[in-house]
């Protein structure tokens, strides 16, 4: 890119900047500098569930950041009251304690240490292909990149294998996923690795970037029970799963399971930074009565708080968990129809609004991550913006992620603009 990035930081190691400069978005659609248009089947940084630039939420930034925008975090103010209140009556109980910070990784971290305090365990159970933030405590239990490099972790983080039906570990007699006995296996060694001191599980209902895996049926309640034999909290983390996009509010009301902790990002403020721990009331209680701590600059903001309502509002009015069981319907029909002619699409899998497609190398591709990068050159030209797994070996997994607002021509635009893609490439 030339001059463009000289003064920037490269933040990932294997990711790189994008080659157009974006100069503004709405809706599906985000606009280059040179006046070129990309739908954006990503909803931004697998956030924006509104589309970009969002009337409503547009409003309520413009009106909130001339009336209260940021105090001092112990201040209350009035949209954190609500936001706390709204949120809490969109879960089932007990979950019905909330706090607001910026980022999905505070919230995991903040989860973490009241799971730590309240258990007085320090050891942490997350899957193999995790990945929940960047700082202390959300690192340790991330293992799908950046462990390498940068020395000892925080000793007590175990994984899991993950429940991979498409590339299954361990199978039963049928050749199908074994994930019972898998769980089982997982657990017996995570017991002769402990110390003693098992704290927390933590895991996404829908594995995303480590691969767009879905937890199979019954999976989520037994993994519960693995970590309520041993004294563990659950926490689950639905920063990509919750507020509709799988086309229930929350990804674990499919089976049924109520976590100790949930942790809300990305689609709570619809591409703003607004993060939320909800927990019940024993837990806090237990937590507050030790002495719980975290604090950050930014934490109960009313401004973001006043965003996160209107989210919660335009979900409800216009039945977005709806929406995305329909769109999402139309998405995978559209996808499972392209592995009919495109060969190289091994694998179709997600709920709603998150779906994978996993390519599998044949022929003249023998690297599914160069396979994955060239399709994604590909989609770039033709004016889709399409996202893979940056994980050796997974890069020709796609994760499609629609804004729920999008249209259903939009849907079969990108569902074309893919086709086409994959004809030029493979």
């Amino acid at each position: 890119m030339g001059d463009l990035t000289d003064h920037l930081v490269h933040f990932s190691g294997r990711g790189q900047f994008s080659p157009d400069v974006i100069a503004r978005a709405a809706g599906s659609i985000v606009v280059t500098e040179d006046g070129r248009e990309l739908l954006d089947f990503t909803s931004g940084q697998m956030s924006a569930i509104l589309g970009h630039s969002h009337p409503e939420i547009v409003e309520t930034v413009r009106e909130q950041v001339g009336t209260l925008d940021h105090l001092y975090s112990g201040m209350l103010s009035r949209p954190v009251l609500d936001l706390a209140r709204r949120l809490t009556e969109t879960v089932p109980a007990p979950l019905d304690k909330a706090m607001f910070l910026s980022t999905g990784a505070e919230a995991n971290e903040a989860a973490l240490r009241m799971a730590k305090l309240v258990t007085g365990g320090h050891e942490v159970v997350s899957f193999a292909r995790s990945w929940h933030g960047m700082t202390g405590g959300a690192a340790g239990a991330t293992y799908s990149a950046g462990r390498v490099g940068y020395g000892p972790g925080a000793p007590g983080n175990f994984a899991l294998p993950v429940p991979d039906a498409f590339r299954p570990p361990l199978t039963d007699a049928d050749g199908n996923l074994d994930w019972r006995r898998q769980l089982d296996l997982g657990f017996d060694l995570i017991d002769a690795q402990s110390v003693g001191g098992l704290a927390a599980c933590l895991v996404e209902p829908i594995l995303s970037s480590g691969g767009v895996v879905d937890l199979p049926p019954g999976y989520l309640a037994a993994l519960r029970d693995e970590c309520h034999e041993r004294g563990m909290l659950l926490i689950l983390d639905e920063a990509q799963t919750g507020l509709c996009r799988t086309g229930d509010w929350y990804a674990f009301e499919r089976d049924g399971v109520v976590p100790d902790i949930l942790t809300l990002s990305k689609t709570l403020g619809a591409g703003l930074p607004l993060s939320a721990v909800l927990t019940s009331a024993d837990i806090e209680e237990r937590a507050h009565e030790r002495g719980f701590l975290f604090l950050t600059t930014h934490g109960n903001d009313p401004l973001v708080a006043a965003v996160g309502l209107t989210v919660l509002d335009v979900l409800v009015r216009d039945r977005l968990d709806l929406r995305a069981r329909e769109l999402g319907a139309r998405l995978r029909a559209g996808l499972d129809e392209l592995a009919t002619r495109h060969p190289v699409i091994g694998d179709v899998r997600g709920r709603g609004l998150l779906v994978g497609l996993e390519l599998v190398p044949s022929g003249a591709w023998e690297d599914a991550d160069a396979l994955g990068a060239a399709v994604t050159r590909r989609c770039a030209e033709l004016g889709l913006h399409m996202n893979i797994v940056q994980l050796p070996g997974m890069g020709g997994t796609f994760r499609i992620a629609p804004p729920l607002t999008a249209s259903e021509a939009e849907i079969d635009r990108g569902v074309a603009l893919l086709d086409q893609a994959l004809a030029d490439t493979v």
